[in-house]
C-alpha cells in the first residue's frame, strides 16, 4: 500500500507562479494565452468590497491546493476599469473560469469553501489538468475497506496516511473508527485526543466519537442473559431494555438492538428524557447511512414518533 502514497516527487508549483495580480496590460499574456494550456480563475475584486475579503483567501487556498492544475489572476477593478467594462463586470466579487482562451464558467458573490473547491475542480477536470492526490485516494480506499468491515486493512492504510500527513482530520477520524471496530478503544481515544480543539467538523470524527461512546457503554453492560430475562419478565422494564439494546448493539446484533429501542418508544417515548430516541440516534451516527439496517431503523423510529 505504501506506493499509493508515493507522489513520485514534489511537483507543486510555487505560489508566485499560481497566483498573480493582473492588469489590462498583462491580461492577454496571463489569462488568454496562459489558459490555452492551464485553466485560469480570474477574480475581479475591489479594496472596498467586504465579500471580496472573504472570497479571495478561499480562492488562493484552493488554487494552492490544486497544485498547478489551475492558476489565479486577481484583478482590482478600480485600477482596471476599462478591462472590467470590457468584460461587463457589474458587481464584485465576480469570478470567471478561463480555459482555451475564453471564459467557460463564472459566479458572483462570496461562496462557501466547498463551492469554491468544486468550481476549481470542475474547471481542472474539464481541461484535463486535474492532479491526482495520493493522500485523498488512499483515504477513499480506506473508507471503502471500513464500509466492507475490513478493519485491519483500513487501519493499516490510515496509519500510512497519518505518517505522511499527521494532521489530516479525515484520516484521524477514520483511523479511530477502525480501531473502535477492532475493540482497541484506548488507542482510538488517544487518536481522537490528537485532534485540535478548533478542528473543522468532519463526518468520520463525528462517527468515531459516537462509536466510542457506544462502545464504552457496551463495555459497561452486564450479562445479556440476565437483561433478556428481566425484559421477558417485565416488558415495561425500560431500563433493562435500554441496557440490553446497548449490549446487543455492541455485540453486533444491531437489528435486535434497534427493535428493543423501537419497542421502548412504543411503550413510553418520553421515558428518562427520551433516552430510547437519543440512543437510537447515537446508534445511527455510528452506522453507514446507506446501510439497509440504518434505513430500516430510521423508518421504524419515524413511524413511531410521527404516528
Amino acid at each position: 500500500m505504501e506506493q499509493v502514497l508515493n507522489s513520485g516527487g514534489d511537483n507543486t508549483a510555487q505560489s508566485g507562479d499560481l497566483i498573480k495580480d493582473v492588469t489590462i496590460e498583462t491580461f492577454q499574456k496571463d489569462v488568454i494565452e496562459a489558459s490555452m494550456t492551464t485553466p485560469v480563475v480570474v477574480d475581479f475584486w475591489a479594496t472596498w468590497c467586504g465579500p471580496c475579503k472573504q472570497l479571495t483567501p478561499l480562492l488562493e487556498k484552493a488554487i494552492t491546493e490544486a497544485k498547478g492544475a489551475v492558476t489565479l489572476a486577481k484583478i482590482d477593478i478600480d485600477k482596471n476599469q476599462t478591462l472590467a467594462q470590457q468584460l461587463r463586470i457589474q458587481s464584485v466579487p465576480t469570478v470567471y473560469g478561463f480555459s482555451g482562451g475564453r471564459p467557460v464558467d463564472a459566479f458572483q458573490g462570496a461562496q462557501p469553501e466547498s463551492q469554491v473547491k468544486e468550481f476549481i475542480s470542475k474547471l481542472a477536470e474539464a481541461a484535463g489538468t486535474a492532479q491526482s492526490d495520493p493522500i485523498a485516494e488512499a483515504i477513499q480506499q480506506a473508507k471503502a475497506l471500513l464500509d466492507n468491515e475490513e478493519y485491519d486493512a483500513a487501519v493499516g492504510i490510515y496509519e500510512q496516511v497519518i505518517n505522511h500527513a499527521p494532521d489530516n482530520i479525515e484520516a484521524l477520524g477514520g483511523l479511530a473508527r477502525g480501531l473502535i471496530a477492532l475493540g482497541q478503544l484506548e488507542e482510538a481515544q488517544e487518536v481522537l485526543e490528537r485532534l485540535p480543539e478548533d478542528a473543522p467538523e468532519n463526518s468520520d470524527v463525528t462517527t468515531a466519537l459516537a462509536a466510542l461512546k457506544v462502545a464504552n457503554q457496551g463495555a459497561a453492560v452486564g450479562d445479556l442473559g440476565v437483561l433478556e430475562a428481566a425484559v421477558e419478565a417485565d416488558k415495561k422494564n425500560l431500563e433493562a431494555r435500554l441496557e440490553l439494546a446497548i449490549g446487543l448493539f455492541s455485540a453486533g446484533q444491531r437489528d435486535a438492538a434497534i427493535d428493543h429501542l423501537i419497542e421502548s418508544l412504543k411503550i413510553d417515548r418520553r421515558w428518562n428524557d427520551e433516552a430510547a430516541r437519543k440512543q437510537l440516534i447515537q446508534f445511527f451516527e455510528t452506522m453507514n447511512p446507506t446501510d439497509e439496517t440504518t434505513i430500516s431503523g430510521r423508518r421504524k423510529m419515524s413511524a413511531v414518533l410521527f404516528s
